[in-house]
């Protein structure tokens, strides 16, 4: 699903990537802000892309956008059951 290519050192992360929920590149550049506020559908997703790529572990990725354990595994969850409309915040309903 997530490819992680890196075409430096192994542990250096600049030019990782992962492919992200639209099919295109995803490195740590594009992911949204910590200080994003809103989370949208795509955001929610790219940030389980880079975490199930290896972009970033469960731990970082919780303490860079201040979510907690089981806020990100439910948007893993929900993806899983769902695809990309179980991250919807409205209408919630219809896919939980």
């Amino acid at each position: 699903m997530s490819v992680v290519a890196d075409n430096a050192a192994p542990s250096d992360k600049t030019d990782a990537y992962v492919i992200g929920p639209d099919g295109t590149p995803l490195t740590l550049q594009d992911l949204p802000p910590p200080t994003t506020k809103r989370w949208v559908i795509r955001r929610k997703a790219e940030v389980v892309a880079a975490v199930r790529g290896g972009l970033l572990t469960l731990e970082e990725a919780c303490n860079r956008y201040t979510l907690t354990v089981e806020e990100f595994l439910s948007w893993q969850k929900a993806i899983d059951q769902f695809g990309l409309p179980g991250l919807r915040a409205t209408r919630v309903q219809q896919y939980r």
